[in-house]
C-alpha cells in the first residue's frame, strides 16, 4: 500500500482540496461526532488513483512488448522460433523368414550401405545353387541349338549316305541279274518269291538312301529357327528365377539407406520378419531443418534461399550457418508446441530453415532460435 506523500504527486487535485466541517445547524446524528463527513470526491479517490495505476501499468507493459517485439524489426532483423525437425525411416525385409543376428544398438550411427541386421538364409542358398545349375545346363543348350551340327556329325551323315547309295547299287543289281535270269529261262532258274525279295530289297534301298540324304541335309542346315527360340525363351526363365533367388538372398542383409542414427530396435534375433514389421527406426543425419512459424504481417519479409543463423540453449554463444528452404503456401492455426497466451487463434505460415550441422550436434525437437537478416533494399523473390 503506498503512502500518502508517494499518492500526491500522482494526482494532486484530490490533495489540494480541504475537508470542510459541517456548516448545517442541524443537530449531528451520533456518529457524526466521531467521523468527519466524507464528500463524493474523497468517497472515490483510492479506486481512482488504484485504476490509474493499473493503466499506467498495462500501457507499460504492452508498450514494452512492442518494443521488444519490433526492437529486431527495427534493425532489419526477424527472429523465429522453433525446433529441430528430420526425417525418420523404418527399416524391414523384404522377406519373410526368421532373423539371425541384429548388429547395431540404440544410439549408433551407421553409414551408407552398413548390414545392420541378417535373415536366416538357410533354405535360400540350396535354391539359388539349383537354379544356378539349371541356368548352365540351359545355356549349354542354346549354344549347341546356334552353333549347329559339328563337322564330324556331317561326315558321318555324309557315310551314311554313301553306304546307302552302295546299299542301293547292290540291290538294283541284284534285282536286275534276277530279272534277266527270269526273262532267259521263262521264271524256270527264278522262283516268284525270290524275284519279289530282290525288288523289295532294291526299294528299301532306296528309302535308306533318301533317309540319309534328307539327315544330311538337315545336319548341314543346322537347328530348326524354332528350336533356338524355344531354348533362348527357356534360358530367359531360369536365368529370371536365378535373378529373383538372388536378389532374396542380398535382400536378407538389411542395409543403412544414408547415413544416420538407431533410435529404436524394433524387433530381435529369433522373431520372424516381415515386409510389414519393422526391425530398426533411423533418425537421418542429413537434413535437419528448423521447424518455425512467421505471422501474415512478416511473410513479405522472407524468401527461399535466404540464409539464416541458428542459436540453441544447449550451445550458447555458438551459431549455425543455414537457409529458408520452404515457405508454406497454406495459413495454419499456431501449433501448440509454440502457442502463447497472445497467438492461440494466430493464423501464421508454417518455414522450414535448414541448417548445416557437420558435427551432428543437433536433436529431434530441439528448442531453437534463427536469425534472419532482412534488408528492406532488396524486394523479397518470389515462391517457387
Amino acid at each position: 500500500m503506498l503512502a500518502e506523500s508517494d499518492k500526491a504527486p500522482a494526482n494532486s487535485a484530490p490533495a489540494a482540496t480541504a475537508v470542510v466541517p459541517p456548516t448545517s445547524t442541524e443537530s449531528p446524528t451520533p456518529n457524526s461526532t466521531s467521523d468527519p463527513p466524507v464528500g463524493p470526491i474523497d468517497r472515490y479517490r483510492m479506486p481512482l488513483i488504484v485504476g490509474l495505476l493499473l493503466l499506467v501499468a498495462v500501457a507499460a507493459g504492452f508498450g514494452l512488448g512492442r518494443i521488444g517485439r519490433n526492437s529486431d524489426a527495427s534493425q532489419n532483423r526477424l527472429v523465429l522460433y522453433g525446433n529441430i525437425d528430420l526425417r525418420q525411416v523404418d527399416l524391414a525385409f523384404n522377406n519373410s523368414e526368421r532373423i539371425a543376428e541384429v548388429l547395431v544398438q540404440e544410439g549408433a550411427k551407421v553409414t551408407h550401405g552398413q548390414v545392420l541386421a541378417r535373415l536366416d538364409t538357410s533354405r535360400l542358398e540350396p535354391q539359388a545353387a539349383t537354379a544356378e545349375a539349371m541356368v548352365e545346363a540351359q545355356q549349354a543348350v542354346v549354344d549347341r541349338l546356334h552353333r549347329g551340327s559339328r563337322p564330324q556329325e556331317i561326315a558321318e551323315a555324309e557315310a551314311t549316305v554313301a553306304s546307302a547309295q552302295a546299299d542301293r547299287l547292290n540291290a538294283q543289281q541284284q534285282w536286275s541279274r534276277l530279272s534277266a535270269l527270269t526273262s532267259v529261262t521263262d521264271g524256270r532258274a527264278i522262283s516268284e518269291q525270290d524275284l519279289q525279295g530282290a525288288r523289295a530289297a532294291l526299294d528299301s534301298a532306296q528309302a535308306h538312301l533318301v533317309l540319309a540324304e534328307k539327315s544330311l541335309d538337315m545336319s548341314r542346315i543346322g537347328p530348326r529357327k524354332e528350336d533356338v527360340v524355344q531354348g533362348e525363351a527357356q534360358l530367359r526363365a531360369n536365368q529370371s528365377q536365378l535373378k529373383l533367388l538372388r536378389r532374396q538372398l542380398a535382400d536378407s542383409e538389411l542395409v543403412a539407406p544414408s547415413d544416420a542414427v538407431v533410435r529404436s530396435r524394433l524387433l530381435e534375433p529369433g522373431e520372424m520378419a516381415s515386409p510389414q514389421r519393422p526391425v530398426l527406426n533411423l533418425a537421418l543425419i542429413d537434413p535437419k531443418w528448423v521447424r518455425a512459424y512467421v505471422s501474415e504481417t512478416d511473410l513479405g519479409r522472407i524468401h527461399t534461399g535466404m540464409r539464416a543463423a541458428i542459436s540453441t540453449d544447449s550451445f550458447p554463444g555458438r551459431a549455425l550457418n543455414g537457409w529458408v528452404g520452404f515457405i508454406a503456401s497454406v495459413a495454419e492455426f499456431t501449433p501448440k508446441s509454440v502457442e502463447t497466451q497472445e497467438l492461440r487463434s494466430s493464423l501464421v505460415y508454417e518455414v522450414r530453415v535448414f541448417v548445416q550441422d557437420p558435427h551432428d550436434d543437433l536433436r529431434l525437437g530441439m528448442p531453437a532460435t534463427v536469425l534472419l537478416e532482412v534488408d528492406p533494399r532488396v524486394p523479397p523473390k518470389p515462391q517457387s
